[in-house]
């Protein structure tokens, strides 16, 4: 069953990938720049992903994982590769062609599991740039994501307000700057945004701002689970202490490998039913 109204209802089914082939290649964005010649320690990044898992499971998700495939070196990023909208999964028209292929992993394990999806055409649009907030979709306009894509997706979704959102551009994804955690409350990293963009959202939500420290350990790109429970970065703090003050329970988990690519909690997970 696909169901996916928002971005906070209680989590019960998503989609991760193990990130056991992951490295900085092709640097993409600021924050593979400051760790290229790091790279990642696949060792430290999958034991960290796998507690990642782990607490999901804890908290009741039912979690499916993709198959590997030692060529797709950003797999572990299934946020990009699709996105669930009401009773509809689509799946991502990718911005590289080099990211291509993870959509044909991720159709062959829908298929394996009786799931079916809508294919998007319009190049291009990925998962990251997507936020659902019941009759109103926010769609970042960006890098990966284009104006017709978006056009295509309004199509797609004729009861709802698919709203464009132009971000910096060297803001890979939407979710590296705005995000939602309940009805009222959401993170925004305003430098990302044209300064009548900053003021629409402010007027529609309560935004906790995202310093510029805690938006290069993205801070805003946490991952609701339900019930006011959201997965932080124990890096962010001042981040995780207002979402406290606001009545959340932060649940403290290390992502300090995986981060180093530019992506964390949000961008490692394809929720596909939500309650």
């Amino acid at each position: 069953m696909i169901h996916q109204q928002n971005e906070y209802g209680s989590l019960e089914k998503v989609i991760v990938c193990p990130p056991i082939y992951m490295e900085i290649k092709k640097v993409i964005n600021e924050t593979q720049k400051f760790y290229e010649n790091d790279n990642i320690d696949i060792e430290i990044a999958t034991k960290q992903h796998q507690h990642f898992v782990e607490t999901l499971k804890k908290h009741g998700v039912d979690v499916i994982e993709l198959f590997t495939d030692p060529k797709l070196n950003e797999q572990v990023f299934t946020r990009d590769i699709g996105f669930a909208i009401g009773n509809t999964l689509y799946t991502a028209e990718m911005g590289r062609n080099i990211r291509k292929p993870e959509i044909d992993v991720l159709t062959q394990v829908l298929d394996q599991h009786a799931i079916t999806y809508q294919t998007l055409k319009t190049r291009s649009i990925e998962g990251g740039d997507v936020i659902v907030a019941e009759d109103k979709v926010w769609v970042g306009n960006s890098e990966r994501t284009t104006s017709g894509a978006i056009t295509e997706l309004q199509h797609h979704l004729p009861n709802k307000d698919v709203v464009a959102l132009p971000i910096r551009d060297d803001i890979l994804h939407l979710d590296c700057a705005f995000n939602l955690v309940s009805e009222e409350i959401g993170l925004i990293y305003s430098p990302a945004f044209k300064k009548e963009d900053v003021e629409k959202l402010h007027e529609s939500y309560d935004l906790i701002e995202v310093a510029d420290r805690e938006q290069f350990t993205l801070g805003t790109n946490v991952f609701s689970i339900g019930d006011k429970k959201v997965i932080s970065l124990p890096e962010n703090e001042e981040t995780n202490r207002q979402l406290f003050q606001k009545g959340f329970k932060v649940i403290e988990v290390e992502f300090s490998e995986i981060i180093k690519s530019g992506g964390s909690f949000r961008c490692c997970t394809l929720p596909i039913e939500r309650k």
